[in-house]
Parts: C-alpha cells; sequence; structure tokens
C-alpha cells in the first residue's frame, strides 16, 4: 500500500498537474499585485526566495558532481537565463500592460510553440491521435478564455504586454525543449540550485535598472505572502516537478498542461470568489481532458 502511494505521489501527470495548479495561482497574483510590486521585483525576489529553499538541498552534491556541472555548464547557463531570468519576467512585464484573460490567452501557445521547436529541431512528431488531442485541448482553453463568445476574441487588443507575453511563451517553449540537453547525472536540487542561481545573475541588473527608477515595493502583508507563495510553490516546488514530469514524459506532452491552466483559474474563482462556473466553462473543461485523453494514450 505505501509503495503504491509513493507510486501515485510521483507520477509524472500529477506532478505536472499541480505544477499548472501552482502557475495558475501565480498568474493571478502577478495581475492583482502589479501595483504594489514592480514586475522585475517580483521576478527577483520570487527566485531569490526558490534559492534559498534549494541551496540546502544542493549543496551537498555540489563536490561530488562539480565536474558534471563544469563539463555541462553551457546547456545549464542557456536554462538558467531562459527558464528562470526571462519567462516570469517578460510575463510579470506582460501583465503591467495587457489583461489576464489575453496573457492566459496568449500563454495557452505554448503547447504548439513546444510541439513545433521539437519538430524543427529534434525531429519529433507527433502520432495523428497526439496531434487532434493538442487541437481539441487548445479550443477548450480558448472556449473558457473566451467565455464561449466569438466576438470577446474577435474584439481581443493586442498591445505591447501581449508582445512581451508573446516573448514569454517562445522563451518557455525553448526551455521546455532545452531540458533534454541538461546534464546527465546531476541531482535534481542541484540542477535547479544552478539555473537559479543563473537566472538570478541575469535578472539582478535589470532589477537594479527598476530600482533606479523608483520603483519599489510597498510593503505590506499582502505583498509580502504573495512573494512567499511565489517563491516557494510556482518556483521551488513547480519546477521541481516540471522538470521531473519532463524528464518522465517528454516536452511535447508536457507542456500540453499548460492548458489546465484556465481550468484552475474557473475552479479558484469558484471556491475564492464564489463565482459561479457557467456552461462554457464545463465545456471547456470537458474538451481540454479530452484533448489530455487523447495524447495520453498508448
Amino acid at each position: 500500500m505505501l509503495k503504491n502511494r509513493a507510486s501515485f505521489l510521483t507520477n509524472p501527470y500529477l506532478l505536472l498537474t499541480l505544477t499548472v495548479l501552482f502557475w495558475s495561482g501565480n498568474m493571478v497574483l502577478g495581475r492583482g499585485i502589479r501595483g504594489e510590486v514592480p514586475p522585475l521585483a517580483l521576478s527577483f525576489w520570487r527566485w531569490a526566495i526558490a534559492f534559498a529553499c534549494v541551496l540546502p538541498l544542493a549543496l551537498p552534491h555540489l563536490r561530488t558532481q562539480w565536474p558534471l556541472i563544469r563539463k555541462g555548464w553551457k546547456p545549464i547557463v542557456v536554462l538558467g537565463v531562459l527558464g528562470v531570468g526571462c519567462y516570469n519576467t517578460f510575463a510579470y512585464i506582460a501583465l503591467q500592460y495587457t489583461s489576464a484573460t489575453n496573457a492566459v490567452l496568449l500563454n495557452s501557445f505554448i503547447p504548439v510553440a513546444t510541439i513545433a521547436i521539437s519538430w524543427a529541431f529534434l525531429g519529433k512528431r507527433l502520432r495523428p491521435l497526439e496531434g487532434l488531442g493538442v487541437c481539441i485541448s487548445l479550443i477548450g482553453a480558448v472556449t473558457i478564455i473566451a467565455r464561449g463568445e466569438l466576438s470577446v476574441l474577435l474584439h481581443l487588443d493586442l498591445n505591447r504586454g501581449d508582445l512581451w507575453m508573446l516573448g514569454a511563451v517562445l522563451v518557455w517553449a525553448v526551455y521546455t525543449v532545452g531540458l533534454a540537453w541538461r546534464p546527465v547525472g546531476v541531482h535534481p536540487m542541484l540542477m535547479l540550485g544552478s539555473i537559479t542561481l543563473i537566472g538570478l545573475l541575469a535578472i539582478a541588473p535589470a532589477y537594479a535598472w527598476e530600482l533606479i527608477q523608483g520603483r519599489h515595493i510597498r510593503m505590506s502583508l499582502p505583498s509580502l505572502a504573495s512573494l512567499a507563495y511565489v517563491g516557494i510553490f510556482p518556483s521551488f516546488v513547480g519546477y521541481i516537478f516540471y522538470n521531473r514530469g519532463v524528464a518522465e514524459v517528454g516536452a511535447n506532452r508536457a507542456s500540453l498542461f499548460i492548458h489546465l491552466m484556465p481550468v484552475f483559474g474557473t475552479l479558484l474563482s469558484a471556491l475564492f470568489l464564489a463565482e459561479i462556473p457557467k456552461a462554457y466553462h464545463y465545456a471547456g473543461i470537458a474538451l481540454i481532458f479530452t484533448g489530455i485523453w487523447l495524447t495520453m494514450r498508448k
């Protein structure tokens, strides 16, 4: 029984689902506290907290695995700059200028971008059933975001925030595919600690520039609690789960779980904001789970 429980808790699909749940909360907070925490400050302190969490777990492996880190430093630097330094920073900047609807909609194209990059650089192709699953899941995500109305999509007003979000989508797709080149044999905690440190070094100059511009964190209980949440769950725990999930099921399947973000957004709104789900929510959720089920079938 204990063995079955341990197997369930390490199931890559469960890990990916929990990751997206954490990231859904991150997207909501990033929009909600934009007036109290500037985007670069949010990105920097998010990863500073995550680094403080992972450091005690990474250091014990540093001495024995340093040769592996030194040999594979190039992919580590790229993964750190893209996955830690750029993606969240771009997304937080985007949320300063665009609506949560636009941001989540554009974020839903991560699986498509990941599949395209995997095909272009790794030669990986989807089976017809997997391709159908991706399309159905994407339609489900768009259904929820557009509230079941075509007019919402037709009247989307794209702005510079949306361009930042598109940049974030491309960066995350490259990061996901790039995980295939991470050094083999490096402990997951040491790997996460390494890319987090690289990401922090990449963010630091931009954060310093933001401070020079006079943009500072407005200290309050909500802002500090939000920083603690994004540092621990979407960053520290979420990246461990996501990296493990990608290693187990591959970049294409793992990225598909991004489509669960509108689902969790609906559920969180119902739970905390008493917003009753409507028919288009149920239709979109059904399509998303159908698409994921088709893609996961062997």
